[in-house]
């Protein structure tokens, strides 16, 4: 059985960082295909970024490139996605999703706030 448990979201200022983690079970992260999506107000849900298999290449959506980059660790087995420059049009819920063998699996989410 899958499971996903993100963490690492919080309340930041204007122009913060912050670092989330998934920690992933049932998948493998250095072979299944994984990613981060977020909700935002009004239910809206954006792709962020994701990679598959063992090709290290990392695709990102629109409003994720040039301010988040996504790495895994092997090891850990989690997928990890920085956040830099936030702004609180960034404010929302943020999601680790994997697939695997076509079956979706989304984690709860870990809340990202960006305010003064």
């Amino acid at each position: 059985q899958v499971q996903l448990v993100e963490s690492g979201g919080g309340l930041v200022q204007p122009g913060g960082s912050l670092r989330l983690s998934c920690a992933a079970s049932g998948v493998a992260v250095r072979r299944d295909a994984m990613g981060w999506h977020r909700r935002l107000a009004g239910n809206k849900l954006e792709y962020l970024a994701s990679v598959v298999g063992n090709d290290s290449s990392t695709n990102y959506g629109y409003v994720a490139r040039g301010r988040f980059t996504l790495s895994r660790d092997n090891a850990k087995n989690t997928v990890n996605l920085l956040l830099n420059a936030l702004h609180p049009q960034d404010t929302g819920v943020y999601l680790c999703k994997s697939v695997l063998r076509g079956q979706e699996c989304w984690g709860q989410g870990t809340q990202v706030t960006v305010s003064t």
